[in-house]
């Protein structure tokens, strides 16, 4: 209750630059999309907000812009959807149904099939491309042998770009140890 007091007479006078600390650390889900509607909000009204937080989910789902702050030393940052594009794995995600074997086939064939499988009434396949091959070519590929039903490419979560950049820098450092 407390926390909700004190985040109420923070925003009362609507001022131009907030400073979050772990915002929604204590708060059932309710209260956590109460805040994060009164947020969104603020930053809509033009203010300026800075969270300190270990939820990326909540960075995700909040932040226009990001700084990954690793042992106090900036590891990444910039534009969310930016970031989470550089540290992409080139993973594609089809759902499809028609011609399973075939799809198979083709997709082993042309591009690194991770995964395959039954999902209900249709198929699900998870691939990775190689560098320069593009989403369309994965659709053109298998196009006349099934129905797709959606088509995604996937990016890491910002959970795992954090993850990813972290282990990065620390293997030299682990190295000098050695």
């Amino acid at each position: 209750m407390a926390q909700k007091v004190q985040f109420i007479v923070t925003i009362l006078h609507e001022p131009s630059l907030l400073i979050f600390d772990e915002p929604f650390s204590g708060f059932d889900p309710i209260n956590t999309t109460l805040l994060k509607e009164e947020i969104l909000s603020l930053r809509d009204k033009g203010a300026t907000i800075i969270f300190s937080t270990h939820n990326m989910a909540s960075v995700e789902e909040l932040c226009d812009h990001i700084s990954l702050i690793n042992n106090g030393k900036a590891m990444i940052e910039g534009p969310t959807p930016e970031v989470r594009k550089a540290y992409k794995q080139n993973l594609v995600n089809i759902d499809f149904s028609g011609e399973q074997e075939k799809v198979e086939n083709i997709l082993s064939d042309r591009f690194e099939l991770q995964t395959l499988q039954a999902v209900d009434d249709h198929f699900s396949a998870r691939l990775k491309m190689q560098d320069g091959q593009t989403v369309n070519e994965v659709l053109s590929s298998v196009l006349d042998h099934c129905h797709i039903h959606s088509c995604q490419e996937l990016l890491p979560s910002m959970n795992d770009v954090f993850i990813q950049v972290v282990n990065q820098k620390s293997e030299p450092a682990q190295k000098q140890e050695s």
